[in-house]
């Protein structure tokens, strides 16, 4: 009788954990031919671009925190990097391939990272604490500032030529020296 009785309690211990991993599903699909009405999500918000004015390119500087260039002294909130004018207006971000546009809309998830890492209103605190340094001190201001105007293109572009030229240059001396294959007196 005690060897049923332990048998018994192996049994269910055994049993258990079987039951346990084995679970029925029941699933019951009634279909009375009235289709679903798909659920369609509301378009995105459009916002019309906004309409910049200057009667003159914006000075932009460059806060030394920030790592990108501010426009100061004029109305907008509006940065430059990478070769692209970002403003900031009525709580949207816009970005353009000149400072007067045209502008279109961006994510602020679009942005480039170091214009997306800081909060808008540190980037004014910034902007404007750099833009004091800079009125008080105009002629002897230290930091990088530009005024995009086509002088400033021709002066990028060629100093991105002498930057390219430099570069030729420090590659061809770094490949002609011992241990190159060049090891015999020309």
């Amino acid at each position: 009788m005690k060897r049923i009785g332990i048998a018994v309690v192996v049994a269910a211990l055994v049993a258990v954990p079987l039951v346990q991993a084995v679970q029925a599903e029941v699933s019951v699909n009634v279909n009375v031919g009235v289709p679903m009405v798909p659920v369609i999500p509301a378009p995105p918000i459009a916002v019309a671009a906004p309409q910049i004015v200057l009667s003159a390119p914006p000075e932009f500087i460059l806060p030394p925190s920030l790592g990108f260039y501010v426009a100061v002294g004029i109305p907008y909130d509006m940065f430059y990097i990478g070769n692209t004018y970002y403003l900031y207006r009525d709580n949207n971000w816009y970005r353009g391939p000149n400072y007067g546009g045209p502008w279109r809309g961006v994510d602020r998830g679009h942005l480039p990272p170091g214009l997306r890492k800081h909060k808008y209103e540190r980037i004014r605190y910034l902007r404007d604490e750099e833009y004091r340094s800079y009125r008080e001190d105009h002629d002897h201001y230290r930091g990088e500032h530009f005024r995009p105007d086509k002088e400033w293109k021709e002066h990028r572009k060629e100093e991105k030529e002498r930057w390219k030229e430099e570069r030729k240059w420090d590659k061809e001396e770094r490949g002609h020296g011992r241990g190159r294959g060049h090891d015999h007196d020309d």
